[in-house]
């Protein structure tokens, strides 16, 4: 029997164009990371909703990132009720969402039906705080929101929330990486949100979209080697899609895994993280802690 969740109480004040929530908590808070998510073909999601479950301390606070692709294969009401509802859906009032391509491939309609405010019904992106980091869900999906570029609506929120926000470390979260070893590869569409995010010295961006786990090494707005000030990114689509194999990873990857489904456990806490990608038969294929800059 799945013992009983602690559900704690996150409000999102979906403002248009502007989303903001507010958490008070703990100085520490473990975020459950993964994109590519729930078939009706197969019992995937189910094993990483059972990973999650089994890792979640009991107690404690945390939350899900979805990372879009939620419900194939087409993001409908359907879909998210009987594919993504039974397995994911347990975590619904702790889980922060952005869309994939999938979830427009009906035009969006149904993601936005099934998490109504907390996804930001108008556009899809938002900002929260917990544990003294700041946030930022962004909607890759440029073409369906007037852009991703300088002069876009989504820029000129995510400059304006980066710059009215500067203290404590950062983080984004979407679909679409700006890097990417897996089939799909590298997308350039995503620069101006990348080279923005690096200007204000965030630390990490995670995504999906390739149906693998990837983490790369720090990069900069050009994409080179920044050890010292890079921007940090993680690619998790192992939510329960089929995965995908690839020959190798390319370069600035230190970790790849394209054998496993499985989710990322990501514990934030003032000025530092610490990170671990396990596996859904509990073996840990990558781990780690830094500072922020």
């Amino acid at each position: 029997m799945k013992r009983a969740l602690f559900l704690p109480t996150l409000v999102l004040l979906a403002l248009v164009g502007t989303g903001c929530a507010q958490s008070q908590g703990p100085a520490s808070v473990t975020l459950y990371v993964a994109g590519d998510i729930a078939t009706c073909w197969s019992d995937a999601d189910e094993a990483t909703a059972a990973l999650i479950e089994r890792l979640a301390p009991e107690g404690a606070t945390w939350y899900v990132l979805a990372l879009g692709d939620l419900a194939y294969s087409a993001g409908t009401d359907a879909q998210f009720r009987d594919c993504y509802a039974p397995s994911w859906g347990r975590f619904k009032n702790r889980t922060l969402p952005v869309p994939g391509n999938h979830e427009y491939y009906s035009g969006g309609g149904g993601y936005f039906r099934y998490w109504g405010a907390r996804a930001a019904p108008t556009d899809g992106w938002y900002a929260t705080r917990l544990a003294g980091w700041r946030l930022y869900a962004l909607n890759s999906n440029c073409d369906w929101v007037g852009g991703c570029g300088e002069g876009s609506p989504q820029y000129a929120w995510l400059e304006a929330r980066l710059r009215q926000e500067p203290e404590g470390c950062a983080l984004a979260f979407a679909h679409y990486p700006r890097y990417s070893s897996g089939r799909h590869g590298d997308l350039p569409g995503m620069d101006a949100l990348w080279d923005l995010l690096h200007r204000y010295r965030a630390e990490l961006y995670l995504a999906g979209h390739d149906h693998d786990y990837e983490r790369f090494a720090p990069r900069d707005a050009a994409g080179a080697h920044d050890p010292e000030g890079g921007l940090v990114q993680f690619v998790v689509g192992t939510g329960g899609a089929g995965l995908r194999r690839v020959d190798a990873p390319g370069p600035l990857s230190r970790a790849f895994v394209d054998d496993a489904h499985g989710v990322l456990e990501l514990t934030l806490e003032p000025g530092a993280y610490a990170w671990r990608f396990v596996t859904t038969d509990g073996d840990v294929r990558d781990a780690g802690r830094a500072s922020c800059r």
